[in-house]
Order: structure tokens, then C-alpha cells, then sequence
């Protein structure tokens, strides 16, 4: 029905009509579901599990998908899909929308059994789409990993706990391929737990998923939380096997000191800036063993290895501050990053940050 009066605004006339159409707000849905059925999600998700007269494991996890894409990944985010569940059902290629009480007890049943089949099928996705992970200028495909907090306070959930962040939650940890950073792998883990853990399990699998989309040379990161000599042997044993698997892992000082450091590398630093007064910046390379377990021998004993490790190092000495005010004693911040790629030192500063 046309409105005789059309309102007017900003010297426009706009006209509004009533209609008897269905006009579905998440119409883009149909989008993923699509997505889904091209790399055979339900097949995949259901070959481990009983045919169901009620609720198939793909349907619960497609119920629990449109809350995520709603933006809410709680249960009770399914209520949103009442008022037109026929058409989140045909958007999604599911038979009927599970209630709120059976969405939890399916999801807690299901638990990480599917963790794998999951991760496998992220790869799919992009493999099926032709997606390759764009390289650096240099060549290298990046691989970002890292454990980010996510924050759960007040609640009774399973896994939280204190994490490092000293606020109680979970510690994902997250790896991100490409320039664009695709999300390549991903698992969660209770707050407490320390994010070099069970790291070199992940770095592994991190690998197997990435050769999966590209043959390039891999250039991973990780900060100062994971600087652990079983990741550096790892991806020299990968080296070592022909895997082109290189690395850039900032230091973890521990109980080094900044000033030891800047005493031993002033005298031979050839690359020293000096923006202003009172503030000097060393950046040059230096190298330390790393010894590293690579199996155990017939008898059952650890088998090490030692080798050199290049290390990156960015020492910022600071006598005094921008308006000059001279410190009692001078701060030094010491950055430095173990490495096995042959790059310039500020650019593996920078390829870091």
C-alpha cells in the first residue's frame, strides 16, 4: 500500500510501502551453507557417529555455527532462529533446528572428538576455494602463532582458570598463515596452562596443515613465550630434512641481564644510532648453542643436538629523557631474536614486529 503522504527528507522524497513479503535479516547465511556443502561437511562431521532420527552431529554444529555468525556463540543465541527457523534450516541444508537444552548436551557429548576432522576441514575450505596464502616480499609465507586470553570471569565453566593476563578465563592458542592470516589452526586450553605446553605438538600439526596449502618456504613467528629449544629443533630438524621450516623467535632474557649484554656487544656493534641525545641504539647479530633433544638412541637415552643459533639483537640505551633530564642510572631495554634465516638484521627486527 503506497503512503499518500511520502515523508520528506533532505530535499528527497522518500516512499514507504507495507508488504506481505518475508524478509529474512541474515539472508547472507545462505552464503557458509553453501560453503559447507561444497566440501562435505555432513558427511565428514556424521562418519564417526550413529545415524539419528532426532539431531545429527552436523546439525548441532551448523545450530552452534549461526550463533558464531550472529556474533553470540552462546546456547541461548538459537532463539534468534524462532521466528523463521524454516528458513535457517534450508539456508544451513539442515532437517530441523535443535532446542537450547539439546544444543548443550549434544555439544558437551561431542566435547573434541572432533577437533581434527574439524581443522581438517578448515584446510578443505581454502583448498576448494583455491586459496593459496600470500608470501612476503621475500618469498617466505608467514605463520603467526601465539595464545590469546580470552577473559571468563564470575562463571563455573570447565578449563577456567588464572591466566597470565592474572584475570581467570581460557588460553587458546591461535596460528595464522599468509599475509592475510588465515586462521590455519587453533586450540583451546584452560587459563593455567602455560603457553609453550604442548606448543611443539601444535607447531607440528601447524606444519602438516601448512604444506597442505603451500610448498613455499614457511617463515614462523612467536614471541618470547614460546622461545624453547624444542621449537628451534624442531624447525631445524625440518631444515635439516629439507622442509624449508625457518624462524624468528623473540628471546626470553630470563635471568640475563640488558646490561651484560650491552656491555659485551658496545665495543664490536658496527650498526649504533643515535636519534638524540642520550639515546643510542645497537642493532647487530651474535651467536649461542642451542642444544636440542632429536629422538633416543636403541637404548632408550635422549639423543641431543647442539647447533649455532644467529641471534638479532636491538639494545636501546637511554642516559636521559626527550626534555633532558639526566637518569641516576641509565635504562637499557634489550630486544633479541633467535633465527635461522639470513636476512638483514633490521629487517628481521621489522619482518617481527
Amino acid at each position: 500500500m503506497r503512503v499518500k503522504n511520502p515523508l520528506t527528507f533532505a530535499k528527497s522524497k522518500l516512499q514507504y510501502f507495507f508488504s506481505g513479503s518475508r524478509i529474512i535479516p541474515y539472508g547472507g547465511l545462505m552464503i557458509p551453507g553453501e560453503m559447507l556443502a561444497a566440501i562435505g561437511f555432513d558427511k565428514k562431521v556424521n562418519a564417526s557417529c550413529k545415524p539419528s532420527k532426532d539431531y545429527l552431529n552436523s546439525e548441532i554444529l551448523k545450530a552452534m555455527l549461526i550463533g558464531i555468525l550472529h556474533g553470540d556463540a552462546d546456547f541461548a543465541a538459537i532463539h534468534e532462529t524462532d521466528d523463521d527457523a524454516e528458513f535457517y534450516c534450508q539456508a544451513m541444508r539442515m532437517r530441523q533446528m535443535p532446542s537450547e537444552a539439546t544444543m548443550r548436551q549434544r555439544i558437551i557429548e561431542i566435547g573434541s572428538s572432533l577437533k581434527y576432522v574439524i581443522r581438517q576441514m578448515s584446510i578443505d575450505l581454502l583448498k576448494t576455494y583455491d586459496v593459496e596464502p600470500s608470501a612476503l616480499e621475500n618469498g617466505y609465507v608467514p605463520i603467526d602463532i601465539d595464545v590469546s586470553p580470552f577473559i571468563n570471569e564470575k562463571c563455573q565453566k570447565e578449563g577456567i582458570s588464572m591466566t597470565y593476563k592474572r584475570k581467570d578465563g581460557y588460553a587458546p592458542i591461535f596460528a595464522y598463515i599468509g599475509t592475510e592470516g588465515y586462521l590455519l589452526a587453533m586450540e583451546l586450553r584452560p587459563g593455567k596452562q602455560h603457553c609453550q605446553s604442548e606448543t611443539p605438538k601444535f607447531l607440528r600439526e601447524v606444519i602438516a596443515a601448512a604444506r597442505q596449502l603451500t610448498d613455499k618456504p614457511l617463515l614462523i613467528r612467536l614471541d618470547s613465550g614460546n622461545d624453547a629449544s624444542d621449537n628451534i629443533g624442531l624447525c631445524m630438524e625440518e631444515c635439516l630434512r629439507g622442509d624449508r621450516v625457518h624462524f624468528i623467535i623473540k628471546r626470553n632474557l630470563r635471568k640475563e641481564s640488558p646490561e651484560e649484554w650491552l656491555n659485551e656487544l658496545r665495543e664490536v656493534c658496527s650498526n649504533v644510532k643515535e636519534e638524540r641525545d642520550g639515546k643510542k641504539e645497537y642493532i647487530g647479530q651474535t651467536f649461542r648453542n642451542v642444544t636440542y633433544q632429536v629422538g633416543n638412541d636403541e637404548k632408550g637415552k635422549p639423543v641431543r643436538r647442539t647447533v649455532g643459533i644467529r641471534t638479532i639483537y636491538d639494545i636501546t640505551e637511554r642516559t636521559c629523557d626527550h626534555d633532558g633530564q639526566v637518569y641516576v642510572f641509565p635504562k637499557i631495554e634489550c630486544d633479541m631474536y633467535s633465527v635461522n634465516v639470513d636476512f638483514p638484521d633490521e629487517e628481521i627486527i621489522e619482518l617481527y614486529h
